[in-house]
């Protein structure tokens, strides 16, 4: 069931909030170890998914549907915001957040594309026929 612009925007900055408090007020424990630092940095790239959606909704609710979320400024906007999340963790799990938002950038563009994105046509080329 899907919803509007609007309301996946109030959902995904709801969302954005509550996974940012939690990661400030559990960030002794997830620097106690490396594989929660690591973790540290998934729920930093998870934050970034977020924080991407919710921006991404504000516009098409503000400028229409068919508007698009640019590389520069949104998704620099919002990576920069989450690695910054993801530093007051831990500085690795700044950078373990960079290589898994990559990661799921690659992957929402290819699904982005997938749904989005004007079919190409197909152009054939000449055949040559023998006389």
């Amino acid at each position: 069931m899907s919803v509007s612009s609007g309301t996946s925007f109030i959902l995904s900055s709801i969302l954005t909030i509550l996974l940012f408090s939690g990661m400030q007020m559990y960030r002794q424990w997830l620097a106690s170890s490396q594989l929660l630092t690591i973790f540290g940095g998934y729920l930093g790239s998870v934050l970034f998914i977020l924080f991407l959606t919710a921006v991404g909704n504000m516009e098409a609710a503000l400028f229409g549907k068919g508007f698009q979320t640019k590389l520069f400024p949104e998704v620099v906007i919002c990576l920069v915001l989450s690695l910054i999340s993801a530093g007051m963790v831990h500085r690795v799990s700044s950078t373990t957040c960079l290589v898994f938002s990559m990661v799921a950038l690659y992957y929402i563009t290819r699904i982005s594309q997938a749904k989005y994105a004007a079919p190409q046509p197909t152009i054939q080329a000449p055949v040559k026929r023998k006389k």
